[in-house]
C-alpha cells in the first residue's frame, strides 16, 4: 500500500463591520496503515507542517514552514519537547500571520489538550497554553 494525501479547502465569511474572508487549505499525508503522518496547512505562499514523533522514545510533536511556496523549509521545532508524556494528535490551522498548532499531552495520570500560537508565520512559538486548566490561560 503506497501512501496517500487528502487535500481539502476551508473558506468562510465573517460578516463585522466588514467582510472579511478567511481562506485555508489544508493536507493529511496518511500512511499506508491509515494512520496521520504529517498535517498540512497553508496560507497564500506559507506552508505549515507538524506530525508526531516517537523516534526519541518520547513521542514529540514537530512543525516546519516555508514561506516560498515549499521551494525551502526552515529547521524543524520541537514544539512539545516534554519527557514523561506521550504528544500526540496534533492539529494545525493558520490564519494571516498566525499558526495555531493543538495537541495531547498523555502520561498515566493526565491526558491535556494543549496549544502553542505562533504570531510570525511560524518562527518562533509562544509557551505552552494548557488548554485543560480552569480559569485564564496562561503560559
Amino acid at each position: 500500500m503506497k501512501p496517500k494525501i487528502v487535500l481539502g479547502i476551508i473558506s468562510s465569511i465573517i460578516l463585522a463591520t466588514s467582510p472579511i474572508v478567511i481562506q485555508a487549505a489544508f493536507a493529511v499525508i496518511i500512511d499506508a496503515f491509515g494512520k496521520n503522518k504529517a498535517l498540512i496547512a497553508t496560507a497564500t505562499e506559507n506552508i505549515y507542517i507538524v506530525w508526531w514523533s516517537n523516534k526519541t522514545g518520547d513521542h514529540e510533536v514537530m512543525f516546519r514552514a516555508s514561506i516560498d511556496g515549499g521551494q525551502t523549509f526552515g529547521d524543524k521545532i520541537n514544539l512539545s519537547n516534554t519527557t514523561g508524556a506521550e504528544s500526540i494528535d496534533a492539529e494545525i490551522a493558520t490564519s494571516g500571520d498566525s499558526v495555531f498548532v493543538t495537541w495531547w499531552e498523555r502520561n498515566q495520570t493526565a491526558n491535556d489538550p494543549v496549544m502553542k500560537i505562533s504570531n510570525d508565520n511560524g518562527k518562533t512559538f509562544g509557551p505552552l497554553l494548557i488548554l485543560a486548566a480552569n480559569g485564564t490561560i496562561a503560559g
